[in-house]
């Protein structure tokens, strides 16, 4: 089963729309509140987390479940640079490119690395009233998204990211 395909948006459009997408999965599958909850905020955190990264402005979401697996994916482009490869690896359960399994995939990867430009840093933040939590309007940057990324990695059962050229998938796993 798969869910709608919610665009998302770095003001915050979709956001509200993707956690629902993702409540109604749950709720369709018949998961209780509490494994319901977790599975909203994985998306949460998900979402966020890869928006602060890459600080793109639109990426698209969808829950894919089969036998009581909730793979929550996203994917967008951007203009890779070492820090936001280094980041979003770091995310990963396996800190590798999933994207470089093959020995063509491998030489790709390292190919891209290699050529990676380096550029300035820019985060974005959700508008106030879209934001979850007070706490990340006190706690600067870079300390919100190791907060983040720990909290989707203590939720999840598995984050794979994936990055061929600009393109970036990133999908976290969590079986009830």
């Amino acid at each position: 089963m798969k869910s709608d395909v919610v665009t998302i948006d770095n003001k915050g459009l979709g956001f509200k729309e993707a956690v629902e997408a993702t409540k109604k999965i749950a709720d369709f599958n018949g998961l209780g509140d509490k494994e319901s909850l977790k599975l909203q905020l994985c998306a949460e955190e998900m979402l966020s987390m890869a928006r602060s990264i890459t600080g793109e402005i639109k990426a698209s979401y969808w829950v894919e479940c089969e036998n009581g697996k909730y793979d929550l994916k996203m994917t967008t482009q951007t203009v890779m640079d070492k820090e936001k490869r280094h980041l979003l690896l770091s995310s990963a359960s396996s800190h590798k490119n999933e994207a470089a399994t093959t020995f063509l995939g491998m030489l790709r990867d390292a190919f891209e690395e290699a050529m990676l430009s380096e550029s300035d840093k820019t985060y974005y933040e959700l508008p106030d009233e879209v934001a979850s939590d007070v706490v990340g309007r006190y706690i600067d940057d870079p300390e919100w998204d190791r907060y983040e990324q720990s909290v989707l990695k203590k939720l999840a059962d598995d984050i794979k990211i994936s990055i061929k050229g600009g393109v970036v998938e990133m999908t976290v796993t969590k079986a009830f």
